[in-house]
């Protein structure tokens, strides 16, 4: 029955993390932490990550098939993204963690409720003269999508992504997919299929890193087969769902998930900084 249930979970994560592009492992780790307190935090983080490998991959090919992917960018964002998160891991064990938390906690916050008031009409913003990279992607649909954004700044912010996904342990999509559209001029769709797009190169190479280094071993695997399962089929069910959802309730589920991860990210902080000694 226990397998059962991973199966079902995994579909749920899946689908969801699919819709908003953000891989669904903000919402997987705190339910192994409660559904499996013997193992060590580090091992479900593996378990984790490598399940969002799994449903980032299936949705990718999903996306792939609509041509919703921005390729280009995608690899040039991958090209900051993993270095940042290879740096964050070198740098969590120095920065103290209770402090960026609450700091970093706080910042997602406030970005919540921003894209939640925020009504958006997914008309193209220009950010003026820097916004010089010109992007144009005809979906499977027809359908013509025309931005442009400043290429050293969405470079700079997939670097802060992957660093900030190393230290905090949580899928860089949550943080990529909302930076992408209101700060990028990316639209909604093109955003998620992206961003899922980075986040399976992103989490192959943090995946591998764990089996290399034994945190990821066979004694995980039937968790993780029956987690990937359900990953894998609930991608493919939210990049269906995703066609029929408006850009506006995308981005408003993706803010409501941003203040799940912020009140998860805020409470060790705060507890940390006002009830330690």
């Amino acid at each position: 029955m226990e397998y059962v249930y991973l199966l079902a979970l995994g579909v749920g994560v899946g689908a969801f993390g699919t819709i908003i592009g953000a891989g669904g492992g903000f919402i997987l780790m705190p339910i192994l932490l409660l559904a499996y307190p013997e193992k060590l935090p580090k091992t479900l983080t593996a378990i984790s990550l490598a399940m969002v490998f799994f449903n980032a991959l299936s949705g990718s090919y999903s996306y792939a098939r609509m041509k919703r992917i921005d390729y280009k960018s995608g690899l040039l964002f991958l090209m900051t993204g993993v270095p940042g998160a290879a740096a964050g891991a070198y740098l969590v064990k120095y920065i103290p963690r209770h402090v960026f938390e609450l700091v970093f906690g706080l910042l997602l916050l406030a970005v919540a409720a921003y894209i939640f008031i925020k009504t958006f009409n997914g008309a193209p913003r220009s950010h003026g003269r820097w916004s010089t990279f010109k992007r144009t992607i005809v979906d499977a649909h027809g359908t013509r999508h025309e931005y442009a954004f400043s290429l050293a700044l969405g470079m700079a912010i997939s670097f802060a992504v992957g660093l900030a996904s190393s230290i905090l342990g949580i899928g860089g999509g949550i943080i990529h997919v909302p930076a992408m559209v209101n700060l990028l001029d990316f639209p909604v769709h093109i955003a998620t299929a992206t961003s899922h797009f980075i986040l399976a190169g992103m989490t192959l190479v943090g995946t591998l890193v764990h089996v290399i280094d034994g945190t990821l071993g066979r004694a995980d695997l039937p968790e993780l087969i029956m987690l990937a399962g359900g990953a894998i089929a609930g991608a493919q069910i939210g990049a269906a769902l995703s066609r029929r959802i408006h850009g506006r309730w995308i981005m408003r589920s993706l803010a409501a998930a941003l203040g799940v991860v912020s009140v998860r990210i805020l409470i060790p902080g705060i507890t940390a900084v006002f009830f330690s000694r």
